[in-house]
């Protein structure tokens, strides 16, 4: 099929688009944009420069994506936004490009971005990432893959949210959330693993028990970090999952969410 471009659109003739490309009414594609094959831009979307979309991307009406960072250090460096293949980004969200920092805000393959979502700069989200309507992300935030942020969740700069974990509506993510958890409230608190996203994405039940021991471990134990760090290295069975937890751990820089 041929590429369909409304003719209210405007398209920057520094712009690349692919096969079958769908451009609703008055959505603009800016200069160094590359729009992949099979993507849709709904009317009234504008990719503002720079911006990167793999194959079948679905950008909502009123999003924007592609603006300045919003950074008083930021001073016209070349930056981009990377979006991967089969994301969806719903009405009205805007994902700002990066900073000198990384140079780039990512996204992603196969993540729903829900309507009014922010994504700041310098953003990486990892892919299969679920964020809920009106979720806001400041600066520098990472996001691993197949993690859920629920609606009205605000986000402070540099945090780290783990993979498969859960955060629930409404919460102030001021601080890490590990992987395979369950995060809810302001001011956030951890309520024990992700058990039905472990069941969906095929974590066996050996795993799944051994992560158990180790978030007794570190959060429901007299513990502190460190000791609860030697007694895991002694005693737990070292299942990807359970390194992956204790890596996510050792790495945090903002503090644990508990």
């Amino acid at each position: 099929m041929s590429t369909r471009i409304h003719p209210t659109a405007i398209i920057s003739p520094d712009a690349q688009l692919g096969d079958d490309v769908q451009v609703g009414p008055f959505a603009i594609i800016g200069d160094g944009c590359v729009v992949g094959d099979e993507c849709v831009i709904a009317g009234r979307a504008t990719l503002e420069r720079n911006v990167i979309l793999a194959p079948q991307v679905r950008v909502g009406m009123g999003s924007i994506l592609g603006g300045d960072p919003q950074d008083l250090k930021y001073r016209g460096e070349p930056t981009t936004v990377e979006i991967g293949e089969g994301t969806t980004i719903r009405e009205y969200s805007t994902i700002n490009r990066g900073t000198s920092q990384s140079f780039k805000t990512t996204v992603g393959k196969q993540c729903f971005i829900m309507s009014y979502v922010h994504l700041a700069h310098d953003c990486h989200i990892g892919d299969g990432v679920i964020l809920g309507n009106n979720v806001q992300l400041a600066g520098h935030v990472s996001i691993d893959d197949k993690a859920i942020v629920s609606g009205q969740s605000a986000v402070h700069q540099f945090v780290q949210i783990g993979r498969y974990s859960f955060t629930g509506g409404c919460s102030r993510v001021s601080k890490d959330v590990p992987p395979y958890v369950k995060a809810n409230g302001n001011p956030i608190r951890l309520y024990g693993l992700n058990k039905v996203g472990l069941q969906r994405n095929g974590i066996s039940e050996d795993a799944q028990r051994e992560l158990k021991r180790a978030y007794r471990l570190f959060f429901n134990s007299d513990l502190n970090l460190s000791q609860a760090r030697e007694r895991a290295q002694e005693e737990l069975q070292r299942y990807p999952e359970v390194e992956e937890f204790l890596s996510f751990l050792d790495r945090s820089d903002r503090g644990l969410v508990i």
